[in-house]
């Protein structure tokens, strides 16, 4: 698919049929994430894929925005391996780096057919509590991921935008 046309038409599934994703085309959108660039090729994304009746009761009872998927992607950033900036204390690229991932892992999954929802709508604390992630990790994103229903459709923001000057400055 022309990569323009699938930024264009692609747009969060907040409603998905019960049909799993194939194993197969989750692998493919796994490793998109993994080939994404990361500062320094550090990759400090860890994904847990969160498909058993347990993760999925557990996930659905904290964050109200899976939207019914059969799969649900928990993207954290490992601190340890996270790029810091040595030219400055405190500036460090691991939210930056999972949100490439992310983005790398959605689009695949659009192309495959697959519908996907970047969601922040959750409390993180409470999720890595649940889920007993280490200390060392943050979460940065919940994606929930399938099969689109029939009457799924963009928001109704989805096609604004603001203009390219209003956002571009030359200089």
């Amino acid at each position: 698919m022309d990569f323009m046309k699938l930024a264009q038409e692609r747009f969060s599934v907040r409603k998905f049929t019960d049909q799993p994703v194939e194993q197969e085309k989750l692998d493919v959108i796994l490793e998109a994430g993994r080939l994404a660039p990361t500062a320094c090729n550090k990759q400090p994304q860890k994904v847990y894929v969160l498909q058993s009746e347990e993760a999925l009761a557990k996930i659905n009872g904290l964050c109200k925005c899976i939207f019914g998927a059969k799969t649900v992607l928990m993207i954290t950033c490992d601190k340890n391996l996270e790029w810091q900036n040595p030219l400055e204390a405190g500036v460090y690229a691991g939210v930056q780096d999972i949100s490439i991932a992310a983005t790398h892992m959605m689009l695949a999954a659009w192309e495959l057919g697959i519908g996907s929802c970047w969601v922040n709508y959750f409390a993180p604390s409470e999720i890595a509590k649940a889920f007993e992630l280490p200390d060392n990790e943050q979460l940065v994103l919940l994606m929930p991921l399938g099969y689109a229903a029939e009457d799924a459709k963009p928001a109704p923001l989805h096609e604004a935008s603001r203009d390219l000057k209003e956002m571009v400055q030359y200089l």
